[in-house]
This record gives structure tokens, sequence and C-alpha cells, in this order.
């Protein structure tokens, strides 16, 4: 038994088996997460997975340093690109998101430990019953979120960053009677 989400699909089934909720704060597989957040907005997450190669690809394999160096011209050649997402704002935000993560760590601002400060570095463990009940943002992902914005990332909000919590394994809401929260000894 599995999260309600995490069925019929071999990508989906992975991803929600080893590494969802997964506590993670490798600066670089942050903002990999961020950026594969953000270019799910609207869509359905296995869209994502399934193109997770393209934007690994497009986007150096997610390395900070060299997504902050993109020009116009790659914006341009990532709008051609079918293996990504082609929105600009998309692509634009992912690039504003990188270079500002430079800035921030010029002045000693680490993502990881940034992020993992509003939960005192402690995953938060969520005991839901039903699918129905996991929220699609809480106060804590719009303080963050807030935060983040003040801070200069863009395309982000409450929602955005409640999934990306969840990704990152900052909030752990595997289903009570998942096979993975039982495993965890949850």
């Amino acid at each position: 038994m599995r999260c309600s989400w995490a069925t019929g699909n071999e990508l989906l089934i992975a991803y929600h088996d080893e590494e969802w909720g997964v506590p993670k704060k490798d600066e670089e597989i942050l903002f990999e997460m961020l950026s594969l957040e953000i270019m799910q907005a609207g869509l359905k997450w296995e869209v994502i997975l399934k193109k997770r190669d393209g934007f690994k690809a497009a986007f150096h394999n997610f390395k900070i340093q060299k997504v902050a160096e993109m020009t116009e011209e790659d914006i341009q050649q990532l709008m051609a690109n079918k293996e990504i997402i082609r929105n600009q704002r998309k692509i634009r935000a992912i690039i504003k998101n990188a270079q500002t993560l430079l800035r921030l760590k010029e002045e000693g601002f680490d993502f990881g430990q940034y992020l993992w400060s509003f939960v005192g570095d402690k995953q938060i463990v969520n005991h839901w019953e039903f699918g129905e009940q996991v929220p699609a943002q809480t106060a804590l992902s719009q303080k963050i979120a807030k935060d983040m914005k003040k801070r200069g990332f863009a395309f982000i909000g409450p929602t955005i960053i409640y999934s990306f919590m969840q990704a990152i394994g900052m909030v752990d809401d595997h289903l009570i009677n998942c096979e993975i929260k039982k495993d965890n000894g949850q």
C-alpha cells in the first residue's frame, strides 16, 4: 500500500518510494527540487518526472554556477527544447534563482541550513489517513515563501514551497497506511 497519488506509473512509484519525504540538504539537490517544483506548477508531477532527464541536461545538471551564467541565447535555445517544459517565465525564474543563490552564498548564506532552520533541523512528520487531508499549503510554507521572495527568489508561493518541503523531506506526508511510512518506523 502506497500513498494514493503514487499508483500506476513506475516513475511515480519510484519517486514516492525512494525520494519523496527523504531529507535532503545538499544545495544542488535542493536547487534541482525547487526548479522541478517551479516547472511542475499547473502540471502533473508525472509530466515533470518524464522530462527530468531533459531538465538535467538543459540546466547543466542543476549546477548552480552554470545555471546562473545562462544567457538570453541559452533561454531561446531552451524555448525550442522539446525535452523540457517551454515556459519562459519558469525558465527565467530558475536562472534568477540560481543567481540569487550565488549572491546569497557570497553573503555566507547556506541554502540547506536556511531552509531547515524553519523546522529546527527536524523533519515534520504528519499522520494523515487520507490523501484529501494533506494540505496544499500551510502557515509555515506561507512564511518560507514570503521570506524567500524577500531574498529575491522568483516564481514561488506557499503551494510550490509546501510541495518543495515534501520533496526535500522537511515534511513527511506519507499516509499512515503507506508502506514507506511503516518501513521508516513511523
